[in-house]
């Protein structure tokens, strides 16, 4: 914990606090510290504990993500507030858990916006690299009749669930685009020059274009 309060940065804090973060130390002086640490089951645990967000990041980087049960992982993505925290326990450790499929399930339908964004990007996960079983006809279904009024976390997540649908599932790429030109969700969101816009249609129809160029 004084080594990662020495790497405290107030102008990367000042940078974190707009995206909703609360902690000031450089990604990558704590992947670095994560490296040298390596993977540490038991001091994750610990640091976890503390709820601070630069130690809660640490942990995330040098846990073992088999190790958790289905219930502790419940609780943690129940527990993490902030967005930063939030998106590496999905994706750094919850889709590699053994109980992913089951969170995904639960997660997608629950009432609380933010863990139901947890379950978006699984099954965001799953379009991409498992669609078979899926419902994708009934996930644009829910998509389209709940996206344009969700909270920001979880509309960022079904939105990305629909243009991954629009990217990978050609059959179903001309309803994905439809849904996203009715809705207009993120429409006008600023995007970088060279970076791709949100808007899913255009994301859809730059990344299609990308695979057929290769």
């Amino acid at each position: 914990m004084a080594e990662l309060a020495g790497l405290e940065d107030p102008k990367a804090r000042a940078v974190n606090e707009k995206h909703g973060d609360d902690h000031g130390v450089n990604l990558g002086r704590l992947r670095a510290l994560a490296k040298r640490l390596k993977t540490q089951q038991e001091l994750a645990q610990g640091l976890w504990a503390t709820g601070d967000t630069a130690a809660r990041l640490l942990a995330l980087l040098i846990c073992r993500p088999k190790a958790f049960g289905r219930d502790e992982l419940d609780a943690m993505v129940r527990d993490a507030r902030t967005p930063k925290v939030h998106d590496w326990l999905v994706n750094y450790v919850v889709k590699k858990s053994p109980h992913a499929e089951d969170l995904r399930v639960a997660w997608t339908a629950d009432p609380d916006p933010v863990v139901a964004s947890a379950g978006w990007a699984l099954t965001t996960e799953r379009v991409a690299k498992k669609p078979e079983g899926l419902d994708l006809a009934g996930l644009l279904d829910v998509i389209e009749a709940e996206m344009k009024d969700a909270p920001d976390r979880l509309q960022w997540a079904m939105n990305h669930c629909l243009a991954q649908i629009g990217i990978d599932h050609a059959e179903y790429r001309t309803r994905a685009v439809g849904i996203g030109e009715r809705l207009e969700v993120l429409k006008d969101y600023p995007t970088s020059p060279g970076c791709t816009s949100p808007f899913a249609p255009v994301w859809i129809a730059e990344i299609v274009r990308r695979q057929q160029e290769k």
